[in-house]
């Protein structure tokens, strides 16, 4: 006798796994506590997702599709003001576990490039699309959208992991307004 197949049960694991790993990190990733936690086994969750590896990528993916689900609903007059309203949702507390995670997750990646090559390529194309899209419609051409996106990631990087360390809001805050007024000035720049 076969088992009918639960379709909606990865999509409540990888949902779990993602609660999980945004209170717990990676730093102590064990599958037996993560399992229990999610209502699985370490066998079951190995069947959903494949490997250890996988099940992160499928979860960073969950988070991922949600950010961009919220980003696409911003709207803004121009480059400046986008970046303003990105800033004020990525750097809100509630969104803090989030960022914590993909730095953690960046590390490893980083030390093991070849299990985490899909992480770390959509980890900057995601981004990189979103703001050359708006750049772009601000009449901007691609190679210039392309390198104002570039400087916005690595500013939201930078800024985002300082923020996650120190927890000093205020003076995070006034860096990127400082920061927001130097992209204005970049832009007309770039397309003379």
């Amino acid at each position: 006798m076969s088992r009918t197949v639960d379709e909606e049960r990865p999509i409540e694991l990888r949902e779990a796994v993602l609660e999980y790993l945004l209170q717990n990190g990676l730093a102590d990733l064990s599958l037996r506590p993560l399992a229990k936690a999610v209502g699985s086994s370490p066998r079951g969750l190995l069947y959903h997702f494949g490997s250890k590896e996988k099940m992160l990528m499928d979860a960073i993916g969950l988070l991922r599709v949600r950010q961009r689900d919220l980003f696409s609903q911003m709207q803004a007059e121009s480059f400046s003001e986008a970046t303003g309203l990105v800033w004020r949702h990525m750097s809100s507390p509630a969104a803090e576990p989030q960022w914590r995670l993909f730095f953690e997750l960046y590390g490893i990646a980083l030390r093991h490039p070849a299990l985490y090559k899909d992480f770390l390529d959509s980890a900057f194309k995601d981004w990189l699309a979103f703001s050359v899209e708006q750049l772009r419609s601000e009449g901007h051409k691609s190679s210039d959208a392309s390198l104002m996106a570039t400087v916005v990631l690595a500013g939201f990087r930078g800024f985002l992991m300082d923020l996650c360390a120190t927890h000093d809001r205020i003076r995070v805050n006034r860096a990127v307004t400082a920061w927001l007024k130097t992209l204005d000035a970049m832009a007309p720049s770039i397309r003379k």
